[in-house]
């Protein structure tokens, strides 16, 4: 395996992907070989009526040896979104990468995250 070289790329594909935020934490993107995901957003909403939850964010660059974090306890506001990765800020994942959440309270938060799959194969 080898880092994905971006200017031979064989095709872009969208995604998206959304999902409910647990007190476990879950690797939502695991970029699969031959690959790149551009994650141009990642947003958070809380479905819960009357409690703020907090929503942590984080990435592993080593196949999930360790991580680090994109948004750490950020507390979303109940019936509110917030936007953790937009397009303004958007990220790289390589191959093997991995974009876990995690939040303070189970089924509060819901995500959508959106981007493009980069292919080199």
């Amino acid at each position: 395996m080898a880092t994905p070289n971006l200017v031979n790329v064989t095709s872009i594909t969208p995604f998206t992907i959304a999902g409910v935020v647990t007190t476990s934490a879950t690797d939502v993107i695991d970029v699969a070989a031959e690959k790149v995901h551009k994650i141009n957003s990642v947003i958070i909403s809380n479905v819960d009526g009357s409690n703020s939850a907090d929503v942590t964010v984080e990435i592993s660059v080593d196949n999930g040896s360790n991580y680090r974090n994109i948004a750490k306890t950020v507390a979303v506001p109940a019936d509110a979104s917030i936007t953790i990765i937009g397009k303004d800020n958007s990220i790289y994942l390589d191959e093997t990468d991995l974009l876990r959440l995690t939040a303070s309270a189970n089924s509060d938060l819901e995500y959508v995250i959106s981007g493009e799959i980069l292919d080199d194969a």
